[in-house]
């Protein structure tokens, strides 16, 4: 099991508190200081079963400044969270082939 997670954000710790709670054993992962690949989001929003839109977080200022009302392919989209992560929604809950996205985050516990 592995969280995509930013400690900087109070729903991304909530959401690692309630893997913590399950005393499974889990990965950590700090986008932020270890981004993902083109090839690793993709493969993230196939399990999540979303358009790459809906995993922006839409009021990050460097969504507003550089992307909002622009028309952009599901490609530039996943490049734009690629090089900017914090535009990336947290926390993001994999397990056994199965994501979440922690928000709220008591949506992780209908994948553990």
């Amino acid at each position: 099991m592995k969280i995509y997670h930013n400690p900087r954000c109070g729903k991304s710790r909530e959401g690692l508190a309630i893997l913590q709670e399950s005393k499974l054993p889990f990965e950590i992962i700090n986008y932020i200081k270890t981004p993902l690949s083109k090839e690793e989001l993709t493969e993230i929003i196939k399990l999540l079963g979303i358009p790459p839109i809906d995993l922006v977080r839409k009021n990050e200022a460097i969504w507003k400044e550089n992307f909002k009302g622009k028309k952009l392919s599901d490609s530039e989209i996943i490049t734009a969270m690629v090089k900017n992560p914090k535009l990336i929604e947290r926390p993001i809950v994999i397990n056994k082939g199965k994501a979440a996205i922690g928000r709220p985050p008591e949506l992780i516990k209908s994948i553990l």
